[in-house]
């Protein structure tokens, strides 16, 4: 179950139709839905703020019980070339349901907002779920709408109080890019068009602007450096709030940055994969599908063109992406055997001892 936690000095400001520049088309689908039922109209309005997103741990993340799904719904993000009236209108019929939609923007990100969406009873929050959660926004666009089932939101205008997590949760980026490199079971996001390794094209044109880590994936010849000791081997960056540390076989002090902020998610620069500290894995979606338990092979899932081909959306093999995904699998996948030969060997020892 997911968790929301608003830092904001902010108050919900109502939108009207007139505020928000809604079509002749959606106005008069609200406005007759007013007419007929007034007590049901839903209610639109914006809020800024900076939004912390946090998940239980100990199980999945999945929507796959009663108890991890609710009516209050939070799409991660909308791409900022997308008005309030188009989002609407992307909701589709699923708008009659809606209570009410509170447009959430944070002014450090200019690429996109979030949206909290209260819907009437379980029923037809998980059919809005079901429609439109994994849906592109736009056929020819790389950006896809990411729907996650929230227990609770809070608003405080207390900094250290928003990015602390409940008890029993840890905290998970809010880029949707981010959120799309971390398995299913970490991010609650069944499945992607890509898994954001290297210099992937879709990065940009998602997060570039706003995204600390991803700017340091797409940024590959300039290598940031420890923020602390300045040491520029082997950088760890947390996927949280862009902290850039040494590993725990130099100074450690991306260690010392989880234990300090309980951020556990931290990308390896150099094999751009995601290690979670509590749980003392990768959970990167590149080395492993928890709804299966098996690596992921499949080299097409690069390709964002719709009609899949990898020479419109630059993602041929001229552009070095496949070969890179090739080659980061293939050492995963040595790294797991040669634990598990080490694993047999310190059992066999023990046994002849």
């Amino acid at each position: 179950m997911f968790f929301l936690r608003v830092h904001s000095v902010d108050t919900n400001h109502p939108l009207s139709l007139e505020d928000a520049e809604f079509t002749t088309i959606t106005t008069s689908k609200i406005t007759s839905a007013t007419e007929s039922n007034p007590n049901t109209s839903p209610k639109f309005s914006e809020r800024r703020g900076i939004a912390h997103l946090f998940r239980s741990i100990g199980h999945s993340s999945l929507p796959n019980s009663p108890a991890s799904r609710s009516t209050l719904l939070f799409v991660i993000a909308v791409p900022n070339y997308l008005s309030f009236d188009d989002f609407i209108r992307f909701c589709g019929s699923r708008i009659d349901h809606v209570l009410e939609l509170v447009f959430i923007r944070n002014d450090g990100m200019e690429d996109r907002y979030s949206v909290l969406v209260e819907l009437k009873n379980q029923m037809t929050a998980d059919g809005f779920y079901h429609t439109l959660n994994g849906k592109k926004y736009s056929p020819g666009e790389a950006e896809v709408c990411h729907i996650l089932f929230l227990l609770s939101v809070d608003y405080t205008d207390s900094d250290e109080i928003a990015g602390t997590p409940p008890q029993g949760c840890t905290e998970l980026p809010t880029c949707p890019v981010c959120l799309e490199r971390l398995d299913a079971d970490t991010s609650g996001i069944a499945s992607t068009l890509c898994d954001h390794s290297f210099q992937c094209p879709c990065i940009s044109k998602w997060t570039y602007l706003s995204c600390q880590v991803c700017r340091f994936c797409q940024q590959q010849d300039e290598k940031p450096a420890c923020s602390v000791c300045g040491i520029s081997v082997n950088p760890w960056v947390c996927v949280i709030c862009g902290f850039v540390g040494c590993g725990r076989y130099t100074e450690g002090h991306a260690v010392r940055h989880w234990k300090d902020t309980q951020h556990c998610y931290s990308l390896e620069l150099n094999r751009q994969q995601i290690w979670d500290y509590v749980g003392d894995a990768y959970v990167h979606r590149l080395n492993q599908s928890k709804i299966d338990g098996k690596l992921i092979t499949d080299t097409d899932s690069q390709c964002l063109s719709v009609e899949r081909d990898c020479d419109r959306c630059e993602c041929s093999d001229d552009s070095g992406i496949s070969g890179a995904l090739y080659s980061s699998k293939v050492e995963t996948i040595v790294d797991e055997y040669n634990r598990l030969l080490a694993s047999q060997l310190e059992t066999q020892r023990q046994v002849v001892l």
